[in-house]
């Protein structure tokens, strides 16, 4: 049954709420076997048959490897007739590497792999919101459902584009949404403008001069000079990043030496770590100081750094008119205190930002945690688990988002 904390107007939550049942066993199968990037083979067959249940006009299969993409036209298209307007709703597919540490019914039965981001709901939602639209389609163009693989790391985002996502789907939009454990439930939040960072590996690799640790005068240590490398990297934000931007470097491993050869000073270590910005031209400040500190450093010590500058995934950024208007339909289902505006952007990253570096969009968060402490796990956590008390205003948002925006002409 649905939670009384959750409210919602309009008749597609209305309708959707009356499906909540089989929303909720799709999406704890879906929990029960998950798959990680681009191996995403259930997870695919469950969609495809969930949605020629949901009676959809066009499913396609195999886009971006694993990807699914399913379209429903609305009242006022005409067979053979082109699809006019196009408006894409997004939902990622893929689980994470890392064991599940619940008890309940549906966790994890495949060992060392986990929905720990709540991928599972965001299909289920989709899903739902499918069904809606085949079963009423009050609206006039061309829904276009993507359902992505590869989101944790894959760039499956990337991929489906590659593979000529918006060439065989031009869509003129496209929304994603993600849960969001640290708000409550019946909440959505947007920004017009930055949502998440990029995500930058850094790979730094110091080479010294081995030899024994009674005698470090004869050695260049790499490991000495990792730790004043490190130390140095915390001034590049602080030092040369305008207070008013944000960045984020972050050094998460190192590795030097054999932890049983305690006498042995290491020819070389290697650090390992992330940078995280929202503006391409701090992104692009922040790799070039890296480079001149870490080499400076490591000379000044007697060393040479080498530093692999690599970016994963953009900024996530809304367009302005996108986000407003996402804000506008929320709204109208939750009511204007239930819907953050100016939501603070988060530091993670998500490559969904890679279909807004081609069409205009937004990205959401929807509220999913519970004093009950349903959901409150954040994200990654081991003991994470989707809300299923929030599916139904998930399906209903993205199905608003599609009539809201390709609204039916009465007359017609």
């Amino acid at each position: 049954m649905l939670s009384p904390r959750i409210k919602a107007h309009g008749r597609a939550f209305a309708h959707i709420a009356a499906q909540h049942p089989e929303l909720i066993a799709l999406r704890r199968d879906l929990h029960a076997h998950p798959e990680i990037g681009f191996e995403e083979h259930y997870t695919a067959q469950r969609v495809v048959e969930s949605l020629k249940v949901c009676g959809v006009d066009e499913i396609h299969t195999g886009i971006g490897k694993t990807g699914v993409v399913g379209v429903i036209h609305g009242r006022t298209h005409r067979r053979g007739a082109a699809p006019g307007r196009m408006v894409g709703l997004r939902a990622d597919m893929d689980a994470l590497p890392m064991t599940e540490h619940n008890d309940f019914a549906w966790k994890s039965a495949h060992p060392g792999l986990m929905h720990g981001c709540g991928h599972d709901g965001h299909v289920a939602m989709l899903v739902g919101a499918a069904r809606y639209l085949a079963e009423t389609r009050q609206f006039d163009g061309s829904a276009v459902l993507i359902f992505q693989p590869g989101e944790e790391g894959f760039a499956g985002a990337k991929a489906m584009i590659e593979d000529g996502l918006f060439e065989r789907f031009p869509v003129q939009s496209v929304f994603g949404m993600h849960n969001w454990p640290q708000m409550k439930p019946g909440t959505v939040g947007v920004n017009p403008g930055p949502m998440m960072a990029s995500a930058d590996r850094i790979t730094i690799e110091i080479i010294g001069k081995g030899g024994h640790g009674a005698h470090p005068y004869q050695t260049v240590d790499p490991v000495l000079v990792s730790a004043h490398i490190i130390t140095a990297l915390q001034s590049i934000v602080s030092r040369n990043v305008r207070p008013i931007d944000s960045a984020v470097i972050s050094v998460c491993a190192m590795q030097a030496g054999d932890l049983g050869a305690f006498s042995v000073v290491p020819g070389k270590a290697t650090l390992v770590g992330t940078v995280r910005t929202f503006n391409p031209e701090v992104q692009s400040l922040v790799e070039r100081r890296l480079q001149e500190v870490c080499s400076g450093v490591a000379l000044g010590l007697g060393a040479t750094a080498h530093v692999n500058y690599e970016r994963i995934y953009p900024a996530t950024i809304n367009s302005r008119s996108e986000a407003r208007f996402a804000a506008d339909v929320a709204q109208k289902l939750v009511g204007h205190d239930h819907v953050d505006r100016n939501m603070e952007p988060s530091m993670g990253a998500e490559d969904f930002s890679f279909m807004l570096q081609v069409k205009p969009g937004a990205y959401l968060r929807l509220g999913q945690g519970a004093d009950n402490g349903v959901g409150s796990c954040f994200l990654h956590n081991s003991r994470y688990d989707f809300n299923d008390d929030v599916l139904p205003l998930g399906a209903a948002l993205h199905a608003s988002l599609i009539e809201q925006s390709m609204p039916l002409d009465e007359a017609a």
